[in-house]
C-alpha cells in the first residue's frame, strides 16, 4: 500500500520549525518501509491571518496543496493550521527531529512521536 508523507522545508533536508513560513513541502511516496520517490512542492506561506486575494485563509491553502498525502510531519505550527490539517484527515506529527531523513526513518519504524507542545496557540 502506498502512502504519501508531506514535510514543510526550505531546503529538502531540514524539517521547518515554523510550518507557516516554510517555502516548500517535501512529499515522499512510500511503499512498505521504503521511500520510492520524492518531490518538492511550492507551499503557500502566510502573513498571520491575512487572507489571500481569493479570500482563502493561508492555512487552508497550505493544507489544500497536500490533500493527496496521509501524513504531515512538521517541526511546529499554529493551532489554526494544525486543526485544519487534522480536519482534512491528515495524521499530523510534530517533532523536534530536524533532519527529514531521520524523521521519516523513525516514522516508518513507528518511533516518531507527536509532541503536542509544538502547537503554537494563536
Amino acid at each position: 500500500m502506498m502512502m504519501k508523507i508531506a514535510i514543510p522545508t526550505d531546503d529538502g533536508v531540514i524539517v521547518s520549525q515554523h510550518f507557516g513560513q516554510a517555502v516548500y513541502f517535501k512529499v515522499l511516496s512510500v511503499e512498505g518501509d521504503q521511500v520510492i520517490s520524492s518531490e518538492m512542492r511550492e507551499k503557500a506561506t502566510h502573513n498571520h491571518g491575512v487572507p489571500s486575494a481569493d479570500g482563502m485563509h493561508p492555512g487552508a491553502m497550505m493544507v489544500e496543496s497536500i490533500l493527496d498525502c496521509q501524513t504531515l510531519i512538521a517541526g511546529g505550527m499554529g493551532s489554526p493550521v494544525y486543526n485544519r490539517a487534522m480536519a482534512a484527515g491528515l495524521k499530523v506529527i510534530l517533532t523536534r527531529q530536524s533532519n527529514i531523513d531521520l524523521a521519516v526513518r523513525d516514522f516508518l519504524a513507528g518511533k516518531l512521536e507527536n509532541d503536542p507542545q509544538l502547537v503554537h496557540v494563536h
